[in-house]
């Protein structure tokens, strides 16, 4: 398996994604802005965000997929998909009562998560509303979690990578054609949140059915398999649930900064999460399963220079992308949000948290390459043990910067903290003997600078004033950002190319 084609696929099915979440943000600005209904939507569809990350692409995917990938290796396809089902009765059962429990308890965890919401009653109700609507959502999307699990451990990547496009085109439809047949139109958006985890699942289904993975749920929770992912769930939770904390806390202390700081950390966080998203999601998706398999054939050589090629790829395609968001923050918010109710006065708000978040762009990326490093290993606690303290730095970054510089602060503190997490992870890598740099990183890292400041110069003139773009048409504006965008992307790589670094030195089999 060609390993860069592998990532290639799962970002062009990232990127169609990102199009159309896009296409979903720019609806969601015109049509309701960023004000209180907004900021009662993200809280309540937040919650349950934080609860698929904790539950389905964070500890479940980071125990299932080191186990499963060993099942196939060492017992074979019937072993696995008996695993499968074992699983899949446990998780389905797990599922079912949170779902339950939340829906119930929803104005407490309101109070938990928004405390600044309560001064508001007609807020915080309408926050509830939609939160009791949007919890099922943490079930059909662990599902289909767990189906991704299957999907990538026997190679097939695009399925799993595509489903996301099925939300917003669910979420498209609602905000054009449903909410407005709502009392408040804003609850349709918790529908759409129901209907497209549901719509997700029953993709997964005929993918599942080819690969002959398609199993019915066994309640076997003392099965091996099961114990051994559930043990490896224990750390994973914690070190997963920390950083969800971290998201949490935030969102609590923005509740209670003025009217609108939710919503501008919300779609600046959407701009960070499509280089974020096509950049680590995808190698650490391709990754995870090959890393297994060189560990379990005792191939350490292999897998040190494995994790040698997501570093580099990662660091050649995320700095250019920090670079790229942070000079052209005005223009992208200008040209994608700035419509209908979403002011001027939110446009820089939104720029200010998304200069920030491209501070720690790089590590967030490089977070999603070394951590599956450790889970490859079955060594979860290591990543829980740097993140407990990620979330104490982090905390205290917000303690300094939130006085100073408001929403803008959470972004960066959450920035330092990433850059912070991917450092220590480097280190412990390094020291634990399981990866040794390929000679040549001094050299690459220069020729990246290089390629950096020829683009930025690129961007710099291209782009003119910032203010200048609320004076331009909106297609007139479309068309100069992909023309930035463009140069900018040909000045770096025509830098790289001319430096001798080419596309085929990063190809690599898994």
């Amino acid at each position: 398996m060609n390993l860069l084609r592998a990532a290639a696929s799962v970002s062009a099915m990232t990127l169609a994604s990102r199009i159309t979440g896009f296409v979903r943000d720019t609806l969601l600005a015109i049509f309701f802005g960023a004000g209180l209904a907004m900021d009662a939507f993200v809280v309540a569809f937040r919650i349950p965000n934080l609860l698929r990350r904790l539950f389905a692409e964070g500890a479940f995917s980071q125990a299932f997929v080191p186990v499963l990938g060993e099942y196939k290796a060492k017992h074979g396809d019937e072993a696995t998909r008996a695993l499968a089902g074992r699983v899949l009765g446990v998780l389905g059962a797990a599922l079912l009562l949170a779902t339950a429990v939340g829906i119930v308890a929803a104005p407490l965890i309101v109070y938990a998560s928004a405390y600044g919401f309560s001064k508001d009653a007609d807020k915080f109700a309408l926050t509830v509303l939609m939160l009791r609507i949007c919890f099922p959502y943490i079930f059909f999307i662990s599902l289909v979690s767990f189906a991704a699990g299957l999907l990538n451990t026997y190679g097939r990547f695009k399925a799993a990578a595509f489903t996301p496009v099925l939300l917003n085109l669910v979420f498209i439809a609602f905000i054009l054609w449903v909410a407005p047949h709502f009392e408040r139109p804003v609850v349709a958006l918790a529908w759409a949140v129901f209907f497209g985890g549901l719509a997700q699942l029953l993709f997964q289904i005929p993918f599942l059915k080819r690969i002959g993975m398609l199993t019915w749920p066994r309640w076997e929770p003392r099965d091996e398999g099961v114990i051994r992912i559930l043990k490896l769930m224990a750390p994973a939770a914690l070190g997963v649930s920390v950083a969800q904390i971290s998201l949490l806390i935030n969102t609590h202390i923005a509740s209670w900064l003025r009217d609108g700081a939710v919503s501008w950390l919300y779609f600046a966080d959407r701009l960070m999460e499509f280089p974020s998203a096509m950049l680590g999601v995808a190698l650490g998706t391709v990754l995870l399963p090959s890393l297994v398999k060189h560990h379990s054939s005792n191939d350490p050589r292999e897998y040190s220079r494995l994790l040698d090629w997501g570093l580099r790829l990662a660091l050649l395609l995320s700095l250019p992308a920090a670079l790229g968001l942070a000079l052209l923050a005005t223009p992208v918010i200008t040209t994608l949000f700035w419509h209908g109710e979403f002011t001027r006065a939110d446009v820089f708000m939104t720029r200010h948290a998304l200069i920030a978040y491209c501070v720690g762009l790089a590590g967030i990326i490089l977070v999603k390459i070394l951590a599956p490093g450790f889970y490859a290993k079955q060594n979860i606690r290591t990543p829980v043990k740097v993140a407990i303290v990620t979330l104490v730095v982090t905390q205290i970054l917000n303690a300094a910067l939130v006085p100073w510089l408001g929403h803008a602060g959470l972004a960066l503190s959450i920035s330092l903290g990433a850059l912070f997490n991917a450092g220590w992870l480097w280190v412990l890598m390094r020291r634990s003997g399981n990866y040794t740099a390929e000679p040549g990183w001094a050299a690459f890292l220069l020729k990246v600078a290089v390629a950096l400041y020829m683009m930025g110069g690129v961007i710099w003139y291209g782009m003119g004033t910032e203010t200048s773009w609320f004076a331009i048409p909106a297609a007139a504006r479309a068309g100069k950002l992909a023309l930035v965008i463009g140069g900018a992307m040909a000045a770096y790589f025509v830098s790289l190319w001319l430096m001798g670094i080419r596309l085929r030195h990063f190809t690599r089999a898994g």
